[in-house]
């Protein structure tokens, strides 16, 4: 894939979410799998998990991702985030792009969820790119209240049209990580 052919956004989530080269990543909404490609570039032991509602999609990411697919440094679920379950502790990071559940209706479960999938010291980034570029404030303000009533620190950050919402956990990381 050649950057040129990367929307932006895509490029700035995974620049913000910033994965360590073990980190485990969940990616919610993959769509067809161009920030799996991104993550995995930059993952060594790491690996990516993605989850879409959508079965073209997914299927879409997995031929896009076929060499991580097959060495396993990727994983590719057709579920909606309401439905997903993973173990407590199971990722470090969490990256959703253009998601709009968490900012366009309550979001407490879904946030509870990922606050116990995420393991201690995990990032949680939660990113837009709105079409009005106006809305950004307004994203950022809901989406920040929302993850703070969830446990979680944040911070935002913003960057030309671009909105990231970081959630934060207290704790040490894994053995080996900085």
């Amino acid at each position: 894939m050649r950057a040129s052919d990367v929307p932006e956004r895509l490029s700035w989530a995974v620049r913000v979410l910033d994965p360590a080269p073990d980190d485990r990543v969940l990616e919610i909404g993959c769509g067809r799998g161009m920030a799996v490609g991104l993550l995995c570039d930059r993952l060594t032991t790491g690996t990516v998990t993605a989850v879409d509602r959508s079965a073209t999609a997914v299927a879409a990411a997995r031929r896009r991702n076929r060499e991580a697919l097959a060495a396993g440094q990727a994983a590719f679920h057709v579920q909606p985030l309401e439905e997903t379950d993973f173990a407590t502790g199971s990722f470090d990071k969490v990256l959703a792009v253009n998601v709009n559940l968490f900012w366009t209706r309550p979001a407490d479960a879904e946030l509870t969820a990922l606050r116990r999938w995420l393991a201690p010291a995990g990032t949680l980034c939660l990113c837009w790119e709105p079409p009005d570029g106006r809305r950004a404030g307004e994203i950022a303000g809901k989406v920040e209240r929302a993850v703070a009533a969830a446990g979680f620190a944040t911070r935002t950050v913003r960057d030309d049209g671009l909105v990231a919402v970081l959630g934060l956990l207290p704790g040490e990381g894994r053995p080996g990580q900085s």
